[in-house]
């Protein structure tokens, strides 16, 4: 059996639960981290210290109450459904098309949260019987100030064809389920996204339950990402796989700008969107962020065919990626539920050769809040 770790950090929760700001006093902080408060000399570099820490806390977790409510519990446990999807586009000079995806990965798994810390394990339903090698990690890390997505993924041999498009101008032949076991894709990235309007719109509100939107909020965001991708694909299992269409449509050839045997992709990306927490019911929010990116790409490819194709792809250009994400939940501070989802997609371009990969999961979850807090 695969296990899947999942690790979501409620950064969010720090702003109103872990630290309480309005008791971070100076003082305190001079006499905790000095030791020492009979001497005059190391009180004030230490209380210019705790000075410096607590107009930081301040700043970073305040928000108007108006608009948040933040959380009231000191712990929290939830069962999570978390279903995964990915495709992977290729398309030749001459308009050849074939767009692959592995079969749908189904986890879940129970997760237990201590103020700003949330854990818990995600099991591989969807293959228990066989392995396919997939691995995946994820961490996601939000609070009212900004947003990070961590992420990690390593296909199995358990991809299949599922459309392909002869040549430039011919039709699609579409819902296909040809198995595919040549296509190796590997990405290792992260995604910063900083909030503009932080003090009024809650992104931990739609997406880790650890405060409440109460009014309605929109913001802008601005962020930085960097991806890396790799990808093995097997021209002969390519071909092989083309051949079991011969039957029913005829003789397919594969395009020679599929033959290669590794490609590397690096994206330096800039991104800007705008999200909104629409606030429809007491205790309901429903929530959107949409984000797209401007990325600098490089690549390393080795091909089989002419130099000067080579060459043509290794290239340096800039294309454009988004990403998504929705979220629908019910808080009504002790019970929760809801769902939500991620989606990434990032394309390449260049005369001999595009790709286009969109991955993404959707959530379904529920849990409970317990131990009250302090004063709350």
């Amino acid at each position: 059996m695969r296990i899947v770790a999942t690790v979501v950090f409620w950064l969010a929760a720090v702003a109103a639960n872990a630290v309480d700001v309005d008791s971070l006093s100076a003082d305190t902080l001079t006499a905790q981290l000095s030791g020492d408060n009979q001497s005059v000399r190391k009180k004030d570099i230490f209380h210019r210290i705790g000075d410096f820490f607590t107009r930081y806390f301040r700043d970073f977790n305040e928000t108007d109450t108006t608009y948040i409510e933040p959380q009231h519990f000191n712990y929290a446990f939830m069962l999570q459904n978390t279903n995964s999807y990915e495709t992977y586009s290729l398309t030749s000079k001459s308009g050849q098309y074939v767009s692959l995806s592995p079969d749908l990965t189904y986890r879940v798994g129970p997760f237990f949260g201590w103020r700003w810390i949330f854990l818990g394990y995600t099991f591989d339903i969807s293959h228990l019987s066989n392995g396919h090698n997939k691995k995946e990690f994820d961490i996601s890390i939000y609070s009212n100030l900004m947003s990070v997505d961590f992420y990690y993924r390593k296909t199995g041999t358990d991809y299949h064809i599922r459309s392909i498009r002869p040549g430039e101008g011919q039709k699609t032949i579409r819902h296909l389920d040809i198995p595919f076991s040549g296509i190796n894709v590997g990405i290792t990235g992260f995604n910063l996204t900083y909030i503009f309007n932080h003090k009024k719109f809650s992104y931990p509100a739609a997406f880790s339950q650890s405060t409440l939107q109460r009014r309605s909020c929109g913001t802008a965001l601005a962020g930085i990402g960097y991806t890396r991708h790799s990808m093995d694909l097997d021209f002969d299992k390519l071909k092989s796989a083309f051949g079991h269409l011969t039957e029913k449509y005829g003789e397919i050839p594969v395009d020679s700008g599929m033959n290669f045997d590794q490609v590397k992709y690096t994206n330096f990306a800039l991104s800007g969107g705008y999200a909104y927490n629409w606030v429809f019911a007491r205790n309901w929010l429903a929530a959107i962020s949409l984000a797209l990116s401007v990325g600098y790409k490089s690549s390393e490819g080795e091909l089989k065919i002419a130099e000067q194709i080579k060459q043509d792809f290794s290239f340096r250009n800039f294309n454009f990626d988004g990403t998504g994400r929705f979220g629908i939940v019910w808080n009504n501070t002790r019970w929760f539920a809801g769902m939500s989802a991620i989606v990434h997609s990032y394309n390449y371009h260049k005369p001999q050769f595009s790709t286009n990969n969109t991955f993404g999961s959707l959530n379904f979850y529920v849990g409970l809040n317990f131990v009250r807090k302090r004063g709350h």
